[in-house]
């Protein structure tokens, strides 16, 4: 087990920043793993160069190998260094997101260790819109590779506290630049075909990479399970993501379905995750996630709640569906792999007689 440093760059003078991202800096250039915060979620940063070094973020994670990693850059230039086939899109697109919550898949020139890509020929990059992860990486002069900083599977860590619960004793460094503003993961946009493709939603909606380059596609993976034989070719598409120990049930309807719903499957262990509001009108303990029309709020909130229920001991969990507009289609993406896509419609199964109608 290793012994885990954790610092707050919090509140700190110049002086005492500047040491925290050199000794972050000097963790990751000698080939060790290092927790920053990040606008998305905190991430387990390590040198995207280096085989050896990306190994040690699976093994901290228990994350499966064939499940590819993210290149975090802090200057556009350094795409140049990771492909050498850049479309012009790429360009337009990271002029108008980056620093921020979108990723680009590009095709590799295999610079990069082949344990990032998974296998792939491709690599996937983004700048992010945090200091404190653009500083380290500006120190250590290295593109770093980076998933969440969670046990694989389980809810992301959207605080210092979630990555010191999933990640004491497991790396080097971890360091507390409080909480991160989206709450979700990026949005990650495939530029290798000839359509560009959403594999994983996020903060950057289809509508925004819409206004820049036209058409764009929706990976059908992003609302269904993706076929057990099939390449993963972005970070949260095959496995199970996001889940907290309890069972989730996404139950997809209004308010007054989802109450008798609960008032009449419910049973010992059951908890709601619901929207602002709601929590006293329901029979069984609950928990907010943001208001109903609040997709941000929602996005922002989702992990935290998912850890609360856990930490209150819920055995199964019913959750409200979000919508799929704007950035609830990342909210929906994350709760659906949550529950493993089991998903109810209420009002198909009321109209079947499905359910507690029988």
């Amino acid at each position: 087990m290793l012994k885990t440093e954790v610092l707050s760059a919090i509140n700190v003078s110049d002086a005492e920043y500047k040491r925290i991202i050199e000794k972050a800096a000097e963790t990751v250039k000698r080939g060790s793993v290092a927790a920053l915060p990040t606008e998305t979620v905190y991430g387990l940063f390590a040198n995207a160069l280096s085989g050896e070094a990306v190994r040690k973020i699976f093994d901290a994670k228990g994350r499966p190998q064939d499940n590819p990693l993210i290149v975090h850059i802090a200057d556009f230039e350094d795409v140049y260094k990771l492909s050498d086939d850049v479309p012009i899109e790429a360009k337009l697109l990271a002029e108008k997101f980056w620093p921020g919550p979108f990723t680009m898949i590009l095709k590799s020139n295999g610079k990069v260790a082949k344990e990032v890509s998974a296998g792939l020929s491709t690599v996937a990059i983004r700048m992010p819109d945090s200091k404190i992860a653009l500083d380290v990486i500006r120190e250590s002069k290295l593109p770093l590779a980076a998933p969440s900083a969670n046990i694989s599977g389980f809810p992301s860590p959207t605080s210092a506290e979630h990555v010191i619960d999933d990640m004491t004793g497991r790396i080097e460094l971890i360091i507390d630049g409080g909480d991160c503003r989206f709450g979700v993961e990026s949005t990650v946009l495939s530029l290798t075909g000839d359509v560009p493709k959403i594999l994983r939603p996020g903060a950057v909606t289809a509508e925004d990479i819409k206004s820049v380059v036209g058409a764009v596609e929706i990976d059908e993976s992003v609302l269904k399970p993706l076929a057990e034989d099939a390449k993963v070719s972005s970070p949260g598409m095959k496995y199970r993501h996001y889940s907290p120990k309890a069972q989730v049930i996404v139950l997809k309807g209004s308010f007054k379905e989802y109450l008798d719903y609960i008032n009449n499957e419910r049973k010992d262990g059951d908890f709601a995750l619901c929207f602002d509001g709601e929590e006293d009108k329901l029979p069984i303990n609950a928990v907010s996630y943001g208001a109903e029309n609040d997709s941000l709020a929602q996005a922002q909130r989702l992990y935290g709640a998912l850890r609360q229920l856990d930490d209150m001991g819920a055995k199964r969990v019913f959750a409200r569906c979000p919508s799929k507009e704007g950035v609830g289609l990342a909210v929906c993406n994350r709760l659906f792999r949550a529950a493993g896509f089991n998903v109810v419609d209420l009002e198909k199964a009321l109209q079947a007689g499905f359910l507690w109608q029988r």
